[in-house]
């Protein structure tokens, strides 16, 4: 078995390799992907795509490792990059200044609204979720936090307290003290709460894996002016919204305001090599706290010089490709070809929401968000349900995409549709009955439903010949 970018596995090896990542890493993993045709393997990741190396099929990337590849898969520049940094260079310290920390901090912050022109390194987009709210919490002398019901942030510690949804918080408490959930787009639910004991409001301008809701203006410049009466620093998490994903560089553009702190990650690797950062305007307390604790958050792998160089190389081709202007368009052709997708299939699809190529399809039951993203990879189109909305298929394609793309894109979704209402016509009957509704959305029976389906499918195709 080879893993270069063209060779082939066979299926003997594909369930050996399963085997292998079961026994060492997760067979649940394994046996969540299998069920929805998703456990493919990797090779000739170009643009918008990568190629299965198990059937050679080409899929389209609608997931994006979460928003990682804005600027495409394998992008040849951002590759050339990283390989002249390692002639010369390694992760270097963390403590010792470099002309690529400086470099990259004065890109990221030229291209910042307003007077977010100050930089804290980090490693992730958790890891930057934690600094932006030591920060905030630093140097107003407060401890809460209000967060967004359905929000993601991450994984770990201040990220995980937090993240709007019990599922990936339940099995760690108790959690940080201090953080108040609201709904999102609440606005008089964040004004019951704002006092002077709330040191910062965290939200993602557009909610990602809590379904693609994207914030109102009123709400936006509502939370602007609420942090201000009160002294509360406004963070807006551009993890996934940023560089150009949603039509502007920022998702901030949209509403026309500037968050006290704005952390940001993913993209910024341009897929290659990890890298994060905060960004706060220069202005106090904000400014005095981190002079007077200037390792006040810290990380061994962010803000590398080999992360800082491949950083600066993702905003030059950003900045001189204005992909932005590609995601507003190309966004605008793909949205429209999915509302008329809506229009035809309004029994089954509840909304099409999003801005540029960060969009999301809602359907009316969670069942079905498991049973489309089965119906996609059959198609070529690798996908998936929001983790804190399994009724969502997000939809996050390279913002490189051209509009060849996007049609060929649409047509394998409306293919996938017209399948997947093959299985709707008895499963939407039997949704309306609730007891068997609860066992449709639950996961655990999907992910059984599905893995027999698939060893169903698998021992027919031990029969039939190869081509």
């Amino acid at each position: 078995m080879t893993d270069g970018s063209g060779f082939r596995m066979d299926r003997q090896e594909r369930d050996y390799m399963q085997h292998l990542f079961g026994k060492h890493i997760s067979h649940g993993q394994v046996r969540y992907l299998r069920c929805a045709h998703l456990d493919v393997y990797e090779r000739l990741r170009r643009g918008a795509t990568f190629t299965d190396a198990v059937s050679g099929r080409q899929f389209f990337d609608c997931f994006s490792s979460a928003g990682c590849f804005n600027v495409g898969r394998g992008n040849e520049i951002i590759r050339d990059a990283l390989k002249c940094a390692l002639d010369g260079h390694d992760m270097g310290s963390h403590l010792l200044l470099s002309e690529h920390k400086v470099r990259f901090a004065t890109k990221l912050s030229s291209l910042c609204p307003g007077d977010l022109n100050k930089v804290v390194l980090c490693a992730s987009g958790a890891d930057a979720c934690a600094g932006a709210i030591k920060l905030a919490k630093g140097a107003t002398g407060r401890n809460d936090v209000i967060t967004m019901n359905k929000a993601y942030h991450g994984h770990e510690g201040y990220s995980l307290s937090a993240n709007g949804k019990d599922y990936y918080k339940e099995l760690f408490l108790p959690l940080m003290p201090g953080f108040h959930i609201v709904d999102f787009n609440d606005l008089e639910a964040v004004r019951r709460l704002a006092s002077k004991d709330i040191a910062a409001i965290v939200l993602e301008p557009i909610q990602g894996e809590g379904g693609i809701h994207v914030a109102t203006t009123e709400y936006i410049r509502g939370l602007r002016k609420i942090c201000d009466e009160h002294g509360i620093m406004l963070i807006f998490d551009e993890v996934q919204t940023g560089f150009g994903r949603t039509g502007t560089l920022w998702a901030m553009e949209h509403y026309g305001v500037t968050p006290d702190i704005m952390f940001t990650a993913k993209s910024i690797s341009g897929g290659l090599y990890p890298n994060g950062a905060v960004v706060y305007r220069e202005i106090e307390p904000l400014v005095g706290y981190v002079e007077a604790n200037p390792l006040f958050h810290t990380s061994h792998g962010g803000g590398s010089d080999l992360g800082c160089i491949v950083s600066s190389a993702v905003l030059d081709y950003i900045v001189e490709n204005r992909i932005w202007e590609n995601a507003a368009k190309a966004g605008k052709r793909f949205k429209e070809g999915l509302e008329r997708i809506w229009s035809e299939n309004e029994d089954c699809v509840k909304e099409v929401r999003g801005l540029g190529l960060m969009i999301g399809i809602e359907y009316k039951y969670e069942f079905i968000g498991a049973l489309m993203a089965d119906c996609l990879a059959k198609q070529g189109v690798w996908a998936v349900y929001s983790g804190n909305a399994p009724q969502v298929m997000r939809f996050q394609i390279p913002i490189t995409a051209g509009e060849g793309e996007i049609d060929e894109l649409l047509r394998r979704i409306r293919a996938a549709v017209k399948t997947m209402r093959w299985y709707l016509l008895p499963l939407l009957p039997l949704a309306k009955v609730p007891p068997i509704r609860m066992l449709l959305d639950n996961i655990h029976v999907q992910i059984i439903a599905f893995n027999l389906v698939r060893d169903i499918e698998e021992l027919v195709l031990r029969f039939v010949p190869k081509k």
